[in-house]
């Protein structure tokens, strides 16, 4: 438990430094045996100690939580995906400045380059606007999420999964860049879409390139 402790705070800080995050804007949880390690509300990244992450139980009372410091104001839709997907074992949201761009411009980042692969496929959704922290928003948030490992939420800003907190983490960073890459792009004249064959066919290549390297060529 303690290694998921330090390794979410590491995650936070690292999302911090990285830019993707100012202040105590957005949240970060884990799964453990236990339940969920989420980051607590109203308290900045750096401050972070392991005995302040709120334990969210996955078996018990729906948000009932363990500990001294309440859960992010977004437990719900933390809480949501890890009910929803068993292989989920880490979420990141942040408010990063391309995606809260295209989430404010209610904007989904179409086929635009074969990375979009790294998030399930083409669109990575954009989930209608509702208040954060409410019930309605985790709904949203399940649905763009269908067939997908990261989404943006109208007006808000984005959410990326991994098996990992580490993983999600590197996840949210390049979903930013796509972000970034795809609004430089529309300045350009608008990207080339690539066609629901060739998302495919980066589907498939994803999955071999990307999948578990045993140091072995073959």
């Amino acid at each position: 438990m303690m290694h998921d402790r330090t390794a979410l705070i590491a995650a936070a800080r690292a999302m911090a430094a990285r830019g993707l995050a100012q202040g105590t804007s957005g949240n970060l949880s884990c799964r453990t045996e236990q339940g969920i390690l989420i980051t607590p509300s109203a308290i900045p990244y750096d401050q972070l100690t392991p005995e302040m992450l709120p334990l969210i139980r996955l078996d018990g009372e729906y948000g009932a939580y363990d500990g001294d410091y309440r859960p992010s104001s977004e437990w719900r839709f933390h809480l949501d995906i890890y009910l929803a997907r068993p292989q989920v074992g880490g979420v990141v949201h942040h408010h990063a400045p391309y995606c809260t761009a295209l989430s404010m411009a209610r904007r989904e980042i179409p086929a635009c380059h074969y990375m979009i692969a790294r998030f399930g496929g083409a669109p990575v959704r954009c989930a209608p606007y509702a208040l954060f922290g409410t019930a309605e928003l985790s709904a949203h948030v399940l649905q763009a999420l269908e067939d997908r490992t990261a989404c943006l939420m109208a007006s808000h800003g984005g959410i990326a999964t991994g098996k990992t907190i580490e993983a999600a983490l590197s996840a949210a960073t390049e979903l930013e860049t796509l972000a970034q890459q795809y609004l430089l792009s529309l300045a350009a004249g608008g990207p080339a879409l690539l066609t629901d064959a060739q998302v495919a066919d980066a589907l498939a290549q994803f999955a071999q390139v990307y999948g578990p390297n045993t140091g072995k060529s073959r």
